[in-house]
């Protein structure tokens, strides 16, 4: 009908309108260094990414160390928790010497101009140079977005890792880590969070928290290095069943708690945004443990412990690129969706296959990254109760977007991954002898085991 709009209607879509603003002013504010707030420093913000920051080193530190450690058999349990130790520390030197700068470093950006710094910084920040007491990112410190930053670079080499547990030298696992965070993470990174004049970024790709820059960079990156490791000794033909699910559901749940850090902390602000992100990031981890939980019941007669806090970290995976743009329905659907997807990657594609990704890495974060961020083209649309798409997208152009993004993270992530192991391979070697292997890499490369038994 023409004639007078309905002021209910009108003030409703302006308030949307506003929202909106508010959403992408923080947003660049986040993803720009140096961009600040007329108002400066907030001490509100600046405690609530203190936390943040905290939650996320502790998804790393203990809780992927446990998750992971439960999941290898008892001779290997150390060998897990010493890779996540050690990369915890390797990675913030580099972060701080140089991973930041390659980053975030905006120099020679512009708005729709296509050119190297589209694609990685330069390093003008390298050795944080300039990022002193006062410099500000949007509302806080430029000192807290560093550390919040590193905390994710952490994480995502740390998530490889689980593709080539029980079989690869730490030698060999620490030179490519070393290599694969200065030529791969950084520049994907750069590319979906260095603001106007990146390539994700003005292509228009939501990727609110990492749905490509960790997940799927690091589960692509998993399934190349499964691949050229080879399977591990006896597998498929000999059960290798977890040593401590307890540990494992320990470390799960830390994963879930410090994942709202992970989430609601990627707004840089304690406000509205972070508000949803940590209810959709709730919901959807909710709704991935329990259709997985189904699924696996349907499937298989009972349903397991390990499913259920597997199908969680698969929620928690494909919420991330979505946590800012979606609301509760749609994150129920990406929760249900990447449970279900989710655990067809990690047991039906795995074993069509063939490759022996230990602890499912590309089954769950690139699978549950590839579906999270393909399902944030859909479901952020106002329409279906979201917080907006891109500016100027529609549905289909914000897929396409999406798109985009997924496949230049596994076509790059893929190539560099297989050229830095082969390097690495012709260096050093990646595989530890097959005598090491069956005495475990506690004994064989460290010295220690992890339990002894009473003489």
């Amino acid at each position: 009908m023409h004639g007078s709009p309905d002021p209910v209607t009108t003030g409703h879509r302006s308030r949307s309108r506003f929202r909106r603003a508010l959403v992408m002013l923080g947003l660049a504010a986040w993803l720009i260094p140096g961009a600040a707030h007329a108002d400066g420093l907030d001490s509100g913000d600046t405690a609530w990414m203190l936390t943040s920051t905290v939650l996320v080193l502790f998804m790393t530190i203990p809780g992927l160390a446990l998750f992971y450690g439960g999941l290898v058999r008892a001779k290997n349990v150390l060998s897990v928790l010493m890779q996540c130790f050690a990369l915890t520390s390797m990675v913030t030197l580099i972060w701080i010497l140089w991973g930041y700068s390659l980053a975030f470093d905006t120099t020679g950006m512009e708005a729709g101009v296509l050119n190297l710094s589209s694609f990685v910084g330069g390093l003008e920040k390298a050795l944080l140079r300039g990022v002193g007491i006062d410099a500000l990112v949007g509302t806080i410190p430029e000192t807290v977005f560093v550390t919040f930053q590193l905390t994710f670079a952490i994480i995502t080499p740390a998530l490889i890792a689980g593709a080539f547990a029980e079989r690869m030298k730490f030698s060999a696992m620490m030179l490519f880590m070393a290599i694969w965070s200065t030529l791969v993470y950084a520049p994907i990174c750069h590319m979906a969070w260095g603001g106007d004049g990146a390539f994700f970024w003005d292509k228009g790709v939501l990727d609110f928290a990492g749905g490509t820059v960790v997940h799927i960079n690091a589960g692509i990156a998993a399934l190349v290095a499964a691949i050229l490791l080879g399977k591990r000794r006896g597998y498929p033909e000999t059960l290798i069943p977890p040593h401590s699910l307890v540990l494992t559901v320990v470390g799960a749940s830390m994963l879930w708690v410090g994942w709202f850090g992970f989430n609601a902390g990627s707004a840089l602000a304690a406000n509205g945004t972070a508000g949803m992100a940590m209810l959709v990031t709730q919901v959807a981890t909710a709704a991935a443990a329990f259709a997985w939980m189904l699924v696996e019941w349907v499937k298989h007669g009972k349903p397991s412990v390990l499913g259920i806090v597997t199908g969680a970290v698969a929620g928690l995976v494909a919420i991330t690129p979505a946590s800012g743009s979606v609301g509760p329905m749609g994150a129920i659907a990406i929760g249900l969706i990447s449970g279900c997807v989710c655990f067809l990657g990690a047991t039906s594609l795995k074993h069509k296959l063939g490759y022996d990704d230990s602890l499912d890495a590309f089954g769950v974060h690139g699978v549950g990254g590839i579906v999270g961020a393909l399902l944030t083209g859909v479901f952020a649309g106002e329409s279906l109760g979201g917080q907006g798409l891109a500016e100027g997208m529609t549905i289909g152009s914000q897929l396409a977007a999406q798109f985009v993004g997924v496949l230049v993270t596994v076509v790059y992530g893929a190539v560099m991954s297989y050229i830095i192991l082969k390097l690495v391979d012709g260096f050093i070697g990646l595989r530890v002898a097959e005598d090491e292997e069956d005495r475990g890499l506690d004994i064989s490369l460290h010295n220690e085991q992890g339990y002894y038994s009473e003489v």
